[in-house]
């Protein structure tokens, strides 16, 4: 499986198209490259490019790209309603098919390193990429925008790069990192008074106290108040929730939302949420989706998400999906059973002392569904890079020492990935035996099969490192820190296995 990313640079100009005309024409110069959407803003004097490829290609594109803004777009003389603190003012990747989170994060540094050195412009690295806690969130290193760190970068300490120069070139700074997908959604209210704007939007975010995965300012544009949001998480916080959030804050001033907009794009399965939210389609299946059940049937390749394509895949007379994705796939189901059993938990009364560790295990239950949905790809990728490695010429001395190599290291890999399924799964294992305490006991038993699905995760994945390792024959010691770490992990997992078998008899389920 050919790994893809996604790179969603901003730049700091839209009144000028030709130089967004340049900058998309450097990305395109890659081959391998997807231009997929560019959207622009006059008022907010910034545009949205995104693009996709294969990891090598997505890093040497948004260099190109980086570099072009660099040398056409002059901090100094730009104005604008959103807040930047470079030409390229923002540079995210995100993870898509046979992708990795930690794929994307060591590109980011890549990157960075690389458009420090070669270009001198001032890099700080964000989101899961960040080096410092205070780097996570974009805003915090954006506070002040290009005017104040143009001071703040050669006096304040605390904000040096993380590669490149204390001084900000006329370029600005340079913002990249690692992130998941998020939508970045605009409302506009029926008033040009921008205060109201700025009142929802304090009351919307996040940081001021409002919906979690929501980050919002109030803006003027095109004469209309505007509240400019990131959504940072949909399945969380869904669009729908937010809209309806708006429009009743927007109710106390006596406005109203005029039309909403999106700046480049969107989840299909946000939409998706949002239509059966306003419908009340209670008993919605997505798979009643006319488009979806064409391209399933089309042939096209499914993913962890299509459970009856998946098994059909699993049953099919091909080396994979194999057994590491089979684990990786029931690691996952154990993480939406313990995310359903904490989200029933949320909110019910008789709970609430139990509230904030459910929002906790809730959030790290989504994080390890998604790492483990996207781990059964992962599997597969990986045994195939391996079998790829056993085709390798043999003929001479030379390729023999490199064909073995080769061997040693895909195999390695391929047991690094069911190693990071066991501890995915040993951690939620810890999560459902924590439901299966203190949350709802109507879903008691639904946080022990969450429990038993992440068992069986582990399991599986035991089984495929042990297998990997011990095929390394005289090198298998290499693999030595690993089946420790594996050993290690199964102790624990046995601990919780009493554990929970306690608390379910305490709840009188068994």
């Amino acid at each position: 499986m050919t790994s893809l990313i996604e790179c969603i640079p901003n730049f700091s100009e839209a009144r000028r198209p030709e130089v967004i005309d340049r900058i998309a024409a450097a990305i395109e110069s890659v081959d391998g490259i997807k231009l997929l959407d560019r959207s622009s803003d006059l008022d907010h004097n910034r545009t949205v490019l995104t693009f996709a490829g294969p990891p090598a290609d997505v890093e040497e594109a948004a260099f190109r790209a980086i570099k072009t803004a660099a040398e056409l777009i002059d901090l100094d003389a730009h104005t604008g309603e959103h807040p930047r603190i470079g030409a390229t003012d923002v540079c995210p990747f995100v993870p898509l098919q046979g992708a990795t989170m930690d794929e994307c994060i060591a590109l980011a540094k890549r990157l960075g390193e690389r458009a420090a050195s070669e270009l001198n412009i001032p890099i700080y690295l964000y989101e899961s990429a960040a080096t410092r806690p205070e780097r996570v969130n974009l805003e915090n290193i954006r506070k002040g925008q290009y005017e104040g760190l143009k001071t703040e970068i050669e006096s304040d300490p605390n904000r040096k790069p993380d590669y490149g120069p204390s001084k900000l070139p006329k370029a600005g700074a340079t913002v990249i990192g690692a992130r998941n997908p998020l939508i970045a959604f605009n409302v506009y209210l029926t008033t040009d008074d921008v205060s109201v704007a700025k009142k929802i939007a304090k009351a919307v975010r996040q940081s001021s106290g409002g919906l979690r995965y929501v980050k919002g300012l109030g803006l003027l544009v095109e004469g209309r108040a505007q509240v400019s949001m990131n959504l940072t998480d949909f399945h969380q916080t869904p669009i729908a929730r937010v809209v309806e959030f708006i429009r009743r804050e927007a109710q106390r001033y006596g406005v109203g939302i005029h039309h909403s907009e999106l700046v480049g794009l969107i989840p299909q399965e946000a939409l998706t949420d949002a239509a059966v939210w306003y419908t009340q389609l209670d008993q919605f299946d997505k798979a009643q989706v006319l488009e979806s059940r064409l391209y399933q049937s089309s042939g096209a390749v499914a993913s962890a998400s299509t459970p009856a394509s998946f098994v059909d895949r699993l049953a099919a007379a091909a080396p994979t999906p194999g057994g590491g994705s089979a684990g990786a796939y029931a690691g996952a189901m154990g993480a939406a059973l313990v995310a359903m059993v904490s989200g029933l938990t949320i909110g019910k009364k008789k709970y609430e002392a139990v509230e904030a560790e459910m929002q906790t295990v809730r959030a790290t239950a989504e994080k390890l569904r998604e790492e483990l949905t996207q781990a059964v790809g992962d599997d597969a990728a990986s045994f195939e890079a391996l079998m790829t490695t056993f085709k390798l010429p043999k003929d001479t001395d030379e390729q023999k020492a490199a064909r073995s190599a080769a061997i040693h290291k895909a195999t390695l890999n391929a047991a690094i990935v069911p190693l990071h399924v066991a501890e995915r799964a040993v951690k939620i294992m810890e999560l459902a035996l924590k439901c299966a305490r203190d949350a709802n006991a109507n879903t008691t038993s639904d946080a022990a099969s969450g429990f038993a699905m992440a068992r069986a995760a582990l399991t599986a994945a035991a089984y495929n490192v042990r297998i990997n390792i011990r095929s390394l024959g005289a090198a298998a010691s290499a693999g030595d820190a690993m089946l420790k770490e594996l050993a290690d992990l199964e102790i624990k997992a046995e601990e919780f296995e009493k554990e929970i078998r306690s608390a379910m008899k305490e709840r009188d389920h068994v």
